[in-house]
């Protein structure tokens, strides 16, 4: 994962870069210069990720050139076999979008089930290692 670290820090420096510049340039176009703040925001999360889960882990066998097929076997992760977070939260995400339009107490309500959705998909399995069942 170091590799896409790297990769991906290098994106995020040059639309950082792109940022500073265009604002510059352009004299402070508000809508040019936040979508390219955006993009260096959201490169560096991902690159932020991967460098954390190098870290952790350690080098993958993809990552080394004399690896065997056989190194990569066994489990590679958990993959969680159902979930209903995920129509909550976009139901949640269309009752505020309907908010923007109808007014603010649907827009709160839709904001409310979207938080819920998001805090549910996120610690749906924060036990599973604990033992406990949930």
């Amino acid at each position: 994962m170091r590799t896409e670290a790297l990769l991906f820090g290098g994106v995020a420096v040059f639309f950082g870069g792109t940022a500073v510049l265009y604002g510059i340039w352009s004299h402070g176009d508000p809508a040019g210069t936040a979508a390219l703040i955006v993009a260096c925001l959201m490169a560096g999360v991902i690159s932020f990720f991967c460098a954390v889960n190098y870290r952790r882990r350690g080098r993958r066998p993809q990552d080394r050139g004399d690896a065997e097929v056989a190194d990569g076997a066994g489990p590679l992760e958990f993959f969680p076999p159902e979930s209903h977070w995920p129509i909550a939260t976009a139901a949640g995400f269309a009752v505020a979008a309907t908010g923007v339009v109808y007014g603010l107490w649907l827009f709160l309500i839709g904001v409310g089930a979207l938080g819920a959705g998001v805090f549910g998909m996120v610690f749906q399995y924060a036990d599973r290692g604990s033992g406990r069942e949930g």
